[in-house]
């Protein structure tokens, strides 16, 4: 989340963070180049109005050189030539501000989804779901209750159906930035969920990593 009004700022970390999202903050242009290029996410969401380098410029940069993770701006310029700009430049998505967090959610969901080929707004394994709109997982219709790492693990591997995980991938996925990362614990989870999902459900791929059936 690259965004420079700090109360702003706050309070969408807050709001994604409860929505089950590791989420890296940075202030400024530089920082957010800094971090697009030696981490990997699954969405970004770019305010325009930054200081050293904006907005505009940072997502020409990152689509020159050919950055494809989805782009959610978030901005003040809410006029219908600003959003041209902004969708012409290589966003994936577009809210003006003031913006409901809700909606921000919505298409940040949304986008994340359509980029691992997921039309559906329910995440569908067999006789499990996961819907990100409410965090909420089932399995043969009963509700399963996991603490935020289990169900950010789950999300994942969901969304990566069908696609071998490694362990370090999945660390970087469920852990923000300035938490202590230890991808041994990654096996707890997945071993954890194993026992609230069935053993079948999470396969482990030798010295490769994890995968869900597609």
């Amino acid at each position: 989340m690259v965004e420079d009004e700090t109360a702003l700022a706050a309070q969408l970390e807050a709001a994604l963070s409860d929505a089950g999202y590791a989420v890296d903050r940075a202030a400024s242009g530089d920082r957010a180049d800094y971090l697009a290029r030696t981490e990997t996410y699954d969405a970004v969401l770019l305010d325009l109005g930054l200081p050293r380098v904006d907005g505009l410029t940072l997502l020409r940069q990152w689509r020159d050189t050919g950055m494809s993770v989805p782009v959610l701006v978030l901005t003040a310029r809410g006029s219908w030539t600003e959003k041209v700009h902004g969708i012409d430049s290589g966003a994936d998505d577009y809210v003006a501000k003031p913006y409901r967090v809700e909606e921000v959610l919505a298409r940040t969901r949304a986008l994340i989804r359509r980029a691992h080929g997921h039309a559906a707004p329910e995440l569908r394994c067999g006789a499990l779901r996961l819907d990100p709109r409410l965090a909420v997982v089932t399995l043969n219709g009963t509700p399963v209750t996991l603490t935020s790492h289990e169900y950010r693990t789950l999300s994942y591997l969901m969304h990566q159906q069908g696609r071998v995980v490694s362990r370090s991938e999945l660390t970087e996925h469920i852990y923000a930035q300035n938490f202590e990362r230890d991808s041994n614990t990654v096996e707890v989870f997945v071993a954890r969920l194993r026992r609230k999902l069935g053993p079948s459900m999470i396969e482990t791929v030798r010295g490769l990593g994890y995968r869900m059936g597609a």
